[in-house]
């Protein structure tokens, strides 16, 4: 199967330090530091970065479930919330709230949830990130 690469450096300290993130296939870099983690400055952070995976992954994952039960999707949209606390061992990930609209023709709403559901259980991301809480909110446009 697949192997995928992503790589990051980081320089200096924790607070005063810097890095940057990339992609193996250079479709993206960016730059992060203890600011874009932890508080609210420029640049990217691992947080994020695994919202954008798990996002995608559930997206893609839909459309295969929605397409073995004979739906073509027009659209899926989904937004991955990451949560960071601090708890008593240090900050873990401990929720990530997924967020869908989909347009969809022909599937009922009963459906449309249970296949919404099928797709993040077996999403690769979400079996990855099944430590933390993961809650799915599905809408159909």
């Amino acid at each position: 199967m697949a192997v995928r690469k992503a790589r990051a450096e980081w320089k200096g300290g924790l607070e005063d330090g810097s890095g940057t993130m990339t992609l193996g296939s250079g479709a993206f870099s960016g730059e992060f530091g203890f600011k874009s983690r932890f508080e609210n400055g420029p640049g990217t952070n691992p947080e994020e970065l695994i919202g954008a995976a798990h996002a995608g992954c559930f997206s893609m994952a839909f459309s295969k479930v929605l397409g073995d039960a004979g739906f073509r999707p027009r659209s899926i949209r989904t937004e991955a919330s990451v949560h960071l606390d601090r708890s008593d061992g240090g900050f873990s990930i401990t929720r990530i709230e997924l967020t869908n609209e989909s347009q969809i023709d022909g599937i009922d709403e009963s459906k449309f949830r249970e296949l919404a559901e099928t797709a993040k259980r077996n999403c690769p991301v979400s079996k990855l990130l099944a430590g933390a809480e993961i809650t799915l909110t599905a809408r159909l446009a």
